[in-house]
């Protein structure tokens, strides 16, 4: 069994208060070879029992207390608890055994510390001379007698070896000595360098401190600044969209305009279609009118031309004539009988007051009156606003 890492349970407990009879230790020799291994032999009393964490160790004659040991062993439990009184043995390796000629005794320490057996002393020593009967012969001597000439050759190169190694020591204390001047040089130029290191060091962070407040103040400056130009872009903001609104407002004015002077346009054309077309039927009832005044002998250029504030009144009542009504230029002075009684040009009937019906179909169709020049429908001259939104339906 290997000693272990872990450390035994120990005590401070005295001699006075141990069982030493409880463990009995069997066939302890007066003394132990060193370089050997060591077995011990025990055996346990019937009015003991043994636990897990029970330990063997050796300790050096004299010892107080358990922590004293030299070096120890776990215990095995036997391996039929109904015969504890058989006889028990532990294995100490010669690796961890002591090296010296002192007296030393192997204990047997419980889980609690408390010694419970303790063995007679014995030593670790090689075997003593007397004890040993040497028997030689004329070979070994001169095996031995030429090993220890080799001896003293080599114990002849190992002094020169000495005295050339403490050659080398005596050296390597002057270099060391030297080093070591050159090393408190470099100690007192160190600190030299750390003073001069401290005092830039607290320069530098002096200036750095300064740089710091003064970055601090263009820090707070450039937020004042930027706060202002948020500002600043803010109500630029707000101007743009004013500004978008006042444009789109433009815009959907513009279109508007634009949709109506389309329909004035397309208005503008029609009327100058519809006055084209009353010039013509205007010219087609001068050659009318020439025609029926040529018939009831007169001539229109000898007439004279008057312009009465009534016809003009009923010009501007009546804007489809555009040349005004053909028989107000007739004087009753000139001609009598035309004031009197009058003849219907067209069927020759005569009427003293009043108008033919034929006239007042002629004047009803002079009535002015809006004419789709798409769809060729008629409007009556108040409905312009029905006029307008139908001429413009057609250009959807």
């Amino acid at each position: 069994m290997e000693q272990t890492l872990e450390d035994p349970p120990t005590s401070a407990v005295l001699l006075d208060h141990c069982h030493f009879s409880q463990v009995i230790f069997n066939s302890v020799e007066k003394f132990y070879v060193p370089g050997g291994d060591i077995t011990c032999h025990y055996t346990l009393t019937q009015h003991f029992i043994p636990r897990r964490k029970d330990w063997i160790g050796i300790f050096r004659v004299g010892w107080k207390t358990t922590r004293e040991y030299y070096t120890f062993m776990w215990v095995n439990l036997p391996v039929d608890p109904n015969n504890i009184s058989a006889k028990q043995e532990v294995q100490f390796k010669a690796y961890y055994l002591p090296k010296d000629d002192e007296y030393y005794q192997f204990c047997y320490v419980d889980q609690d510390g408390v010694v419970r057996g303790a063995s007679i002393p014995f030593q670790f020593r090689p075997e003593n001379e007397e004890d040993i009967l040497v028997v030689t012969t004329q070979g070994e001597v001169e095996e031995i007698e030429q090993q220890n000439k080799e001896l003293c050759k080599e114990n002849q190169e190992l002094k020169d070896s000495c005295a050339s190694l403490q050659k080398q020591n005596s050296d390597m204390q002057a270099e060391l000595q030297r080093k070591q001047e050159e090393l408190e040089t470099l100690q007192s130029i160190n600190k030299n360098l750390e003073q001069k290191e401290a005092q830039d060091k607290t320069e530098q962070l002096e200036h750095l401190k300064l740089e710091n407040g003064q970055l601090f103040l263009s820090l707070t400056e450039q937020r004042e600044h930027q706060k202002k130009l948020e500002q600043t872009v803010e109500e630029m903001k707000q101007k743009e969209m004013a500004a978008a609104k006042k444009q789109q407002e433009l815009m959907d004015e513009n279109f508007d305009l634009s949709r109506r002077l389309g329909e004035n346009k397309i208005i503008s054309d029609a009327l100058q279609r519809e006055k084209e077309r009353i010039e013509k039927e205007n010219d087609l009832l001068k050659k009318e009118n020439r025609r029926l005044l040529s018939y009831m002998g007169l001539d229109l250029d000898s007439l004279p031309y008057q312009v009465p504030t009534s016809d003009q009144e009923s010009a501007e009542q009546n804007p489809g004539l555009v040349y005004g009504n053909p028989y107000s230029g007739i004087q009753e002075s000139s001609s009598p009988s035309l004031l009197s009684i009058r003849k219907c040009p067209i069927c020759e009937s005569d009427f003293a007051d009043g108008i033919c019906d034929h006239i007042l179909e002629q004047q009803q169709m002079l009535t002015p009156c809006l004419k789709c020049p798409i769809c060729d429908k008629v409007f009556p001259e108040k409905e312009k606003q029905i006029f307008e939104d139908h001429v413009f339906c057609h250009s959807l």
